[in-house]
């Protein structure tokens, strides 16, 4: 016999995320299309940022978010520091996470859940522990515990900590808590950033390298 945990596992949270993210998609159509029109017009071409990330299993998708950062190199080619790329507009999209909308596609279409650990860099994999591993035994998430319990504040052992606890506690009411709490964080712009970087450092085992996570 399926217990409600179970049930909410392999059907319910499905059902939910079609349903939210469908509905989210919608509501929040006005709001996406003047995010594409600005940074179509001060960022130009391309809008939508795509980035190939890992998700459940360990899968590799194509992750959805509008452009933050324009293409800016030095003299020999190098892109410049995030800092230098990510102007007045990327940081207004991401302090207020409307980078994020073209996210609710990918929810559609079963690539992520609306809450989960966050899809990081596909680079990262060998990397992990094999307890940090853990986290791809969900779907990733547009929002998850370390997002509304720390953000980027905090340290990736604290992120990772925080995603394997999710895996192991996944449940309807602590969606609901989560992406009730999402909506407060996103209000307050708690933890857009790391303390010294304008996003996060990326992630190296023993210690957080200089470059941030860029999107």
């Amino acid at each position: 016999m399926i217990g409600v945990g179970d049930f909410y596992r392999r059907r319910g949270k499905r059902a939910l995320d079609v349903v939210g993210a469908s509905t989210a998609l919608v509501v929040a159509s006005p709001v996406l299309l003047a995010g594409v029109i600005t940074v179509r017009v001060t960022l130009g071409r391309p809008v939508l940022f795509r980035q190939v990330r890992p998700g459940r299993d360990s899968r590799l998708f194509p992750l959805l978010k509008l452009r933050t950062m324009r293409e800016a190199t030095d003299a020999k080619g190098t892109s410049l520091p995030d800092e230098e790329r990510l102007g007045r507009t990327g940081m207004l999209l991401r302090s207020t996470s409307i980078d994020e909308l073209p996210t609710l596609i990918n929810v559609i279409r079963g690539d992520m859940s609306l809450v989960g650990p966050r899809p990081l860099f596909a680079d990262y994999l060998p990397l992990y522990s094999s307890q940090q591993l853990r986290r791809h035994e969900v779907r990733p998430g547009i929002t998850g515990w370390a997002q509304v319990d720390g953000r980027n504040s905090l340290s990736w052992e604290e992120k990772f900590a925080r995603d394997v606890w999710y895996v192991d506690h996944v449940s309807l009411r602590l969606d609901l808590r989560i992406l009730l709490r999402t909506v407060a964080t996103v209000l307050r712009r708690d933890g857009i950033a790391a303390e010294g970087h304008v996003t996060a450092p990326r992630f190296a085992p023993g210690g957080d390298g200089p470059s941030s996570l860029a999107s």
